[in-house]
C-alpha cells in the first residue's frame, strides 16, 4: 500500500481511538501524527498540482521553462564544453584516444572501389592482356577477395596511432569544435521543445515522488512525537 495512505490512515485511526475511548494520550498523539502527515503530504501534492486558492502550489508544472532552461545549462556548461569534448578525444595519458571505426567501415560498400580498379586496368597499357584472358569479367572472382582485403587494410590503417593524431586534431579545430557543440545545442533543443508541463510533472514525478512518500511517515511520527510531548507536559 501506498506509504502516504497507510500513514494517514493509521495517525487517523489513532485520533479516533483515543476520541472514542477518551483517552487523551492516544487523542493527542494521533491528532498531531495526522496534521504532520497531512500537511507534509499536501506539500507534497501541492509540487505537481495546482491548488485553487493556495498560492505557490503547482509549482512544478507552472515553472517548467526554468525547468527547461535549467537542463539545457547544465548539458551545455556542464557536459559539452570544449575541455570536456578535448579530454574525450583524448586518452588519459593525453595520446589520440583511438576511434574504433571498424563497425562502420563492415558496412561500407567497397564495390565501387574494385569497379574503380577493374576501369583503371581497362584504360591502362594492360587492357590488351586483360581482353586475352576473358575481358573484366575475368577480374569478377577476385571482387569479393578484394573487398575483403580492402577493408581489413583501412582497418588497420584507421587504428594506427597517426591515423588517431591526425582525426584527433582535425576534430580538435577551433571550428569543428563549435559546431559539434552547435549541433548537440540543436538536439537538446529540439528534445526540449517537445517537452510539455504535463511531460515535465510526470517525469519528476516518475523521478521522486516515490521517495516523498517517506516525508508524509516522517511527518506522522515526528508529529506523533510532538503530541506525546505536548500530552505528557500538559499533565504539568
Amino acid at each position: 500500500m501506498n506509504k502516504s495512505i497507510t500513514t494517514n490512515i493509521i495517525a487517523l485511526m489513532a485520533t479516533l481511538i483515543g476520541y472514542v475511548s477518551q483517552q487523551h494520550l492516544i487523542f493527542t498523539v494521533g491528532l498531531f501524527a495526522l496534521s504532520g502527515a497531512i500537511t507534509n503530504w499536501l506539500a507534497i501534492h501541492m509540487l505537481f498540482e495546482k491548488v485553487p486558492g493556495l498560492y505557490g502550489s503547482g509549482v512544478i508544472p507552472a515553472r517548467f521553462e526554468d525547468f527547461k532552461l535549467a537542463i539545457r545549462q547544465l548539458m551545455m556548461e556542464q557536459f559539452f564544453t570544449k575541455e570536456n569534448i578535448d579530454r574525450f578525444l583524448s586518452s588519459r595519458s593525453g595520446t589520440a584516444a583511438p576511434i574504433d571505426l571498424s563497425p562502420i567501415i563492415e558496412k561500407v560498400d567497397l564495390s565501387p572501389a574494385f569497379d574503380s580498379l577493374v576501369s583503371v586496368i581497362e584504360n591502362s597499357s594492360f587492357a590488351p592482356m586483360l581482353a586475352m584472358v576473358g575481358g573484366t569479367e575475368a577480374l569478377q572472382p577476385m571482387k569479393e577477395p578484394f573487398i575483403e582485403k580492402m577493408k581489413v587494410s583501412i582497418q588497420d590503417i584507421t587504428q594506427s596511432e597517426q591515423f588517431s593524431a591526425l582525426l584527433r586534431d582535425e576534430l580538435e579545430q577551433p571550428d569543428m569544435i563549435a559546431n559539434m557543440q552547435e549541433k548537440v545545442r540543436d538536439i537538446i533543443e529540439k528534445r526540449l521543445n517537445e517537452l510539455t508541463p504535463k511531460l515535465v510533472k510526470e517525469i519528476i514525478q516518475a523521478m521522486i515522488k516515490k521517495h516523498l512518500g517517506w516525508l508524509v511517515v516522517w511527518g506522522g511520527i515526528f508529529g506523533g512525537l510532538i503530541g506525546l510531548i505536548a500530552a505528557l507536559t500538559n499533565n504539568f
